[in-house]
């Protein structure tokens, strides 16, 4: 049986969006990243989409948090024996995005994938709660289990064994920096005339233009 929810839409309103605005992309960004931390409807500004493509040509999407970002690029961790971390391997090619709805705003980031270094992963890890470093032991990212209660009894046996220890970085686990090659900025706008202005990384800096909606 279909459902249709074609009557589900909202006009966008609030902002309007021009090239002249941006000035360097990357400080733009941190302006829009801004104005989503501070906005009270805003949970978790630095929730992002990752896309990667697996070896069979499979997209694969999920939400995972952007936890620095730069000139060089954008930074977020995980285990690298994951379902993401594999399709990095083997296709370094990925895209960012952030909908950041009470703002209608969104941000598209096509960029390479590369690993941190052991030093930035492990200083990151180190200064995550105890219970998240934790985790990151108990879990098999992305392989079938039989059930969540196993991860409960690898999560209380480790909670054991370093009831009074440091717990070090898995060496499974760590960070990627996404490299920008194009940024794009949208901005909702009425009769779904949206503003669009794309940024394209070149040998001579940064090239902008508008897209349609």
């Amino acid at each position: 049986m279909e459902h249709n929810i074609g009557h589900l839409r909202k006009s966008y309103e609030q902002h309007q969006l021009r090239i002249e605005d941006i000035g360097d992309p990357l400080s733009f960004f941190h302006q829009w990243m801004g104005d989503a931390q501070n906005h009270p409807g805003i949970d978790e500004a630095n929730a992002m989409s990752l896309a990667t493509v697996a070896s069979g040509g499979v997209p694969h999407t999920r939400i995972v948090l952007l936890k620095a970002y730069s000139s060089a690029g954008f930074i977020f961790y995980t285990n690298y024996n994951s379902q993401k971390g594999k399709a990095i391997a083997q296709n370094a090619q990925v895209c960012l995005s952030f909908f950041w709805a009470p703002l209608e705003r969104q941000i598209r980031i096509n960029g390479t994938a590369i690993k941190l270094d052991e030093t930035t992963s492990t200083a990151y890890f180190n200064s995550r709660p105890k219970g998240s470093q934790l985790g990151a032991h108990a879990s098999p990212q992305s392989e079938q289990i039989d059930s969540p209660t196993v991860l409960e009894g690898r999560l209380k046996s480790l909670q054991e064994t370093y009831a009074n220890k440091d717990i070090p970085k898995p060496t499974h686990w760590g960070g990627y920096l996404v490299q920008p090659k194009e940024i794009e900025f949208w901005q909702g706008r009425p009769n779904r005339l949206h503003h669009r202005v794309v940024c394209r990384l070149t040998e001579h800096g940064w090239n902008m233009g508008y897209l349609a909606p």
